[in-house]
């Protein structure tokens, strides 16, 4: 038998070296999985953005390429100008422009006759508007002259990172301002750009989204941009 004075244990060099080696090994596997969490973060900000602006962007072309829809052809009686309108939808103003009224950069304003009863503003959705609000970086809709709700972006007047209307998560920033993107640009048959409504007869729509939540791989918010062109077919019809 051995004696106990001849059991040979670790050095303190040994147990130093040891502590070491594995400090090193717990702040790599800690870089790792901050690394792990950050590009997490990033990618489901990115997807949740691309999600948000993809969905507006399709449901914005369906019903934009429904403009002047009007199967009765009651081209005296059912077209009016949702400017200055009353609860009801009925225009003060004159009967111009037949199914699109307003048709600017960041606004375009469509009418339909989506029930076929050859009257405007007896279905809930026969007048839509999209504003491009650019010192709020949201894109707005309304119906029929009700007020407009928040569609892309929202307000987040005081920081928190939440719409202030309806307390959801903000996932984009509208940026086609920030970059000199027009959201609707418009172009007659020959595909020249117009501004005259009646020569209408195709609307690109381009939104230019930004992700609200900072990537914190790069320390920036990322970029997308999507577009489409919408032909409005019933639109020459109605001219």
């Amino acid at each position: 038998m051995k004696k106990a004075g001849n059991i040979k244990g670790f050095t303190l060099v040994e147990i130093l070296f040891a502590i070491t080696i594995g400090l090193l090994l717990m702040g790599a596997i800690y870089v790792a999985v901050q690394s792990g969490q950050r590009s997490s973060v990033a990618i489901e900000a990115k997807t949740a953005a691309q999600q948000d602006a993809r969905a507006v962007l399709e449901l914005m072309a369906l019903e934009i390429g429904m403009a002047s829809y009007n199967p009765t052809y009651a081209l005296n009686t059912i077209w009016r100008n949702p400017v200055g309108c009353t609860t009801n939808c009925v225009s003060a103003g004159a009967d111009t422009d037949k199914g699109i009224r307003d048709a600017t950069a960041n606004k375009i304003t469509v009418e339909m006759d989506i029930n076929e009863s050859g009257s405007i503003c007896d279905n809930s959705n026969e007048i839509i508007s999209y504003v491009y609000d650019t010192a709020n970086q949201r894109i707005t809709r309304s119906t029929n002259c009700g007020n407009a709700f928040e569609f892309l972006g929202c307000t987040d007047a005081n920081g928190d990172g939440r719409c202030d209307n309806n307390n959801t998560l903000r996932t984009v920033r509208v940026i086609n301002n920030t970059l000199g993107i027009p959201m609707f640009r418009y172009y007659n048959g020959a595909g020249t750009a117009t501004a005259n409504v009646p020569d209408i007869r195709r609307i690109d729509i381009t939104i230019a989204v930004e992700t609200d939540k900072i990537d914190p791989n790069t320390g920036q918010r990322r970029r997308m941009i999507y577009s489409t062109s919408v032909i409005p077919r019933n639109h020459a019809i109605s001219q």
